[in-house]
């Protein structure tokens, strides 16, 4: 590339990717639209992370954008019609962050039933000796439903099978690659079977609040809800009345609706185990995926196919 290609960055990235980006690039950190001005016209490549995407007046605003780089997965926040309308080029950084998402997944789980955070805040408030120790519950022998059955999916499976658990899934199709899993095409009936469910689903409008009042009473008292996915596949108010009268046993959440910001009845509940949307937040993946975001930038530019494209 003889001269430099203006890159717009939706989300900060660690300075040692800037320097990595910035040698075939130049970079430039959104602030506002009011700030981008005739730099607008100029950029023509834009990253950002999955839970940012790209708003659609920013969009609007690049009138010579050529490709979309996302730092990690999700697609949700990005207008697909659009990109196809005007030829927009699209990656993401699919296949790099699946182990990592399935462990997060795993550790949800195991913390959930066996009250790992709960025994913690239980030992530091010196309860110990004080109160009786409180009983957990076994994974070994449950039935674990899985919502969404692609690469993490199948890798969760691969985990739960070796704390001898029972699963079972629900998709849009039926996975021909995994005929050792029963297959629920509803997913009310998967949640009435299962012990433990959870949610690998992608984010957008056919997911949006698939699990409502009606999916959870089905899961009922003694089942336990992950969520690995999006915030927007939960209707929040209905999940926090469900662990406040018991209608679910508990949860484990590492997304939510409206990112930073968590509703606050959630803290005062002990079965419920919080994280800040880190399931792929490791040094190595992170790595992986920052240098992914750079090569498929690289490689549209220097006119080679994208590695990981959606569009």
């Amino acid at each position: 590339m003889a001269s430099k290609t203006d890159i717009l960055m939706i989300d900060p990235m660690p300075e040692s990717f800037n320097e990595q980006l910035g040698a075939p690039f130049r970079l430039h950190q959104f602030t506002s639209l009011e700030a981008l001005g005739p730099l607008a016209e100029r950029i023509e490549g834009v990253s950002t992370g999955g839970g940012s995407g790209l708003p659609r007046q920013i969009m609007d605003a690049l009138p010579n954008l050529k490709v979309i780089s996302v730092n990690g997965v999700g697609i949700d926040k990005i207008d697909l019609d659009e990109c196809r309308r005007r030829s927009i080029r699209l990656a993401t950084a699919q296949g790099v962050l699946t182990e990592d998402v399935a462990d997060m997944a795993m550790g949800l789980m195991l913390d959930a039933m066996r009250g790992i955070s709960a025994s913690d805040r239980f030992v530091r408030a010196n309860r110990w000796g004080r109160d009786p120790v409180p009983n957990a519950w076994s994974l070994k022998g449950k039935k674990i439903g899985i919502a969404g059955f692609g690469a993490i999916g199948k890798a969760l499976a691969q985990r739960a099978a070796a704390f001898d658990t029972t699963i079972a899934y629900f998709s849009s199709r039926q996975q021909t690659d995994t005929p050792q899993y029963p297959f629920y095409p509803e997913l009310r009936v998967l949640a009435e079977w299962a012990d433990v469910l959870v949610l690998c689903v992608s984010g957008g409008a056919r997911s949006y609040h698939m699990i409502d009042e009606d999916i959870l009473q089905a899961l009922g008292p003694d089942g336990v809800l992950i969520n690995v996915a999006r915030g927007s596949v939960v209707d929040e108010e209905a999940l926090l009345q469900a662990l406040q009268d018991g209608t679910i046993r508990g949860a484990g959440l590492d997304v939510f609706a409206e990112e930073p910001q968590v509703p606050e009845a959630f803290f005062s509940l002990d079965n419920v185990v919080l994280q800040a949307h880190r399931a792929s937040a490791t040094v190595e993946t992170r790595h992986a995926m920052g240098r992914l975001v750079f090569d498929n930038l690289a490689a549209f530019f220097q006119g080679k196919p994208l590695l990981t494209p959606v569009l």
